[in-house]
């Protein structure tokens, strides 16, 4: 019997009309020159929980996790409305986009796959859970302040209301990483509750 072990995290995938806005704020923030490895397009989502290696025994079992979270957890609008970094804006080593709207409902999911997945042996994590979807990872100080800059001048240019959507799934993603990037494919999406 195959032990072959899958890197794999859960995450909120993301529509279209948003992926789309936040390559064009990606386009905007590379012409400040920083040296950021910028996520690709296709790849950007918002994490619930970042699972590793993981042999297939394990994987169906958190399938099974997330489909009971999902039957229990409401269909939701989520709302993307402001950008920052990690640690700070003025050092920032993670550029992301926060939320408005679905910020309650997301950490609410985080917690309970975290404590469900938690019983399977995988440990929890060490930092609080922080709904965000990263946009780029900085790697080294080549034209900060002008990074800094262009993300104070983005910081009001969220259209209010347009970029909302319903979260209606709670996606597991499969990564292989390759020499140009990681691959994610979809390896099961549990479909949230509609009523």
């Amino acid at each position: 019997m195959s032990s072959e072990k899958l890197r794999t995290f859960i995450a909120i995938a993301l529509s279209k009309e948003i992926e789309d806005f936040l390559a064009n704020l990606q386009e905007t923030l590379k012409k400040s020159n920083t040296d950021v490895k910028w996520v690709k397009k296709e790849n950007i989502h918002l994490t619930l929980k970042f699972l590793g290696q993981r042999e297939k025994k394990k994987i169906d079992e958190i399938i099974k996790i997330i489909d009971e979270i999902s039957k229990n957890t409401p269909v939701f609008p989520l709302e993307i409305s402001s950008i920052g970094a990690f640690p700070k804006k003025e050092y920032p080593r993670v550029i992301w986009v926060g939320l408005t709207e679905g910020d309650k409902e997301i950490k609410q999911i985080a917690s309970t796959l975290e404590n469900a997945i938690c019983k399977l042996g995988i440990p929890k994590e060490s930092r609080p859970f922080s709904s965000h979807i990263t946009l780029g990872r900085v790697r080294s100080p080549l034209n900060r302040k002008q990074l800094v800059e262009q993300l104070n001048n983005l910081e009001g240019n969220f259209p209010e209301g347009k970029m909302r959507y319903k979260v209606e799934r709670i996606t597991l993603f499969k990564s292989t990483l390759t020499p140009t990037g990681p691959i994610y494919e979809i390896l099961h999406e549990g479909h949230l509750k509609t009523n």
